[in-house]
C-alpha cells in the first residue's frame, strides 16, 4: 500500500467497528452516515479485503477487519499519549506570573530578560492585579505579592522589604535640603486608604523625629509607580521605595533627598501553592529571583 495513511478511513473504520454501526459511529464522529460508509468503502477499496459483513440491520466484523482492530486501537491510543505528552510538555515551558503594577514596571520587567536568556525554554506570561489570586483556581503558577507574608497553605518566601523614602524630581530636589523643608511642598501620597493604616508619610515624619510635621498632600494615587511619576514629572514629592526604583534614579529622572528610609512593616514575597517548588519552571523561577534580590544594590 502507498501513499499518505487513509486515516479518515481508518478513523471511520475503528469508530463504526466499536458500535457496530455506521449511524452511530457518523454521530461520534459528527458526519453523516452516509460519509462513514463511503469512507470505510473506500478504505476496503485500498486494503483490497471486505472489513465487515454488512447485514440487514446490523454490521459484523470480517476475519480481515477482527485482525486489523485491535493494531489500529493501540495505534490511536498511542497517537492519543503522545499529543497529550506535547500538550503538557508546552504547558510546563509556560510559566504564569501575577504580581503588582508597581513591581512588574519597576523591577521585574527589565530583569526578566536575563530569566529568559538563562531558561529560553521557559515562556514567561505575566499579568498585574491588586487581589490575591486564587492558585487552586485560576491558571497561576507563582504570584509576587506584597504584605505581611501571612498566605495559610502556600508557600511563602520573602525577596525583600520594603523601604520608604522621600523622592522627587527636578522640579523639587533643590528645595529640599532638610526634612522640615517637606511641608513646603505637596506631597503625594499612594499608601492605603484604609483607616486603620498610618500611612507611609507619617510613618517617615515619626522616624525623621518630626511627628508633628504639617504637611499637605497634593495628590492621591492607588499606584506607588504613578505617584514616582508624577513626582518625576513636577508634581510633588512622593515616597517610595528607593529599590524599586533604582532605575530612574541611576538615570538622574528620581532624587532621593534624605538619606534616611523607613523599614516598612510589608515586604514584597515569592508565593506558590505548597509542592509546587518541584516543578521545573517554578524552581527554576524560583532560584532566579531570589538570586537577583539577594543584594538589592544590584
Amino acid at each position: 500500500m502507498q501513499g499518505s495513511l487513509p486515516l479518515n478511513g481508518l478513523k471511520a473504520f475503528e469508530a463504526a467497528a466499536r458500535h457496530l454501526s455506521f449511524t452511530r459511529a457518523a454521530a461520534e464522529l459528527n458526519v453523516t452516515q452516509a460519509a462513514v460508509s463511503h469512507q470505510v468503502k473506500t478504505l476496503e477499496l485500498r486494503l483490497g479485503v471486505k472489513l465487515f459483513r454488512r447485514l440487514p440491520k446490523s454490521l459484523l466484523l470480517t476475519d480481515e477487519g477482527q485482525a486489523l482492530l485491535p493494531d489500529l486501537r493501540d495505534a490511536f491510543d498511542r497517537m492519543a499519549r503522545a499529543l497529550a505528552r506535547v500538550s503538557a510538555e508546552r504547558g510546563a515551558a509556560t510559566l504564569s506570573v501575577t504580581t503588582l503594577t508597581t513591581f512588574a514596571l519597576t523591577w521585574l520587567v527589565s530583569r526578566l530578560p536575563r530569566f529568559q536568556a538563562a531558561h529560553p525554554e521557559i515562556e514567561v506570561r505575566l499579568s498585574t492585579t491588586a487581589r490575591l489570586v486564587d492558585f487552586a483556581r485560576e491558571d497561576v503558577d507563582v504570584a509576587i505579592r506584597y504584605g505581611d507574608g501571612k498566605w495559610p497553605g502556600l508557600t511563602v518566601i520573602k525577596l525583600f522589604d520594603d523601604e520608604l523614602t522621600p523622592l522627587c524630581g527636578r522640579a523639587h530636589r533643590d528645595r529640599l535640603k532638610r526634612p522640615e523643608d517637606l511641608r513646603d511642598v505637596p506631597l503625594i501620597d499612594a499608601s492605603s486608604p484604609e483607616p486603620a493604616s498610618v500611612g507611609d508619610w507619617p510613618a517617615w515624619f515619626a522616624a525623621a523625629g518630626l511627628p508633628g510635621l504639617p504637611y499637605t498632600i497634593g495628590a492621591h494615587f492607588d499606584s506607588t509607580k504613578i505617584a514616582v511619576q508624577a513626582a518625576i514629572d513636577g508634581l510633588g514629592v512622593a515616597i517610595g521605595s528607593p529599590y524599586l526604583f533604582q532605575d530612574d534614579v541611576a538615570a538622574g529622572r528620581l532624587f532621593q533627598p534624605f538619606a534616611l528610609t523607613v523599614s516598612h512593616a510589608k515586604a514584597y514575597w515569592l508565593v506558590h501553592q505548597e509542592g509546587a517548588g518541584e516543578r521545573r519552571k517554578v524552581k527554576a523561577f524560583r532560584d532566579w529571583i531570589v538570586t537577583e534580590t539577594a543584594d538589592k544594590t544590584t
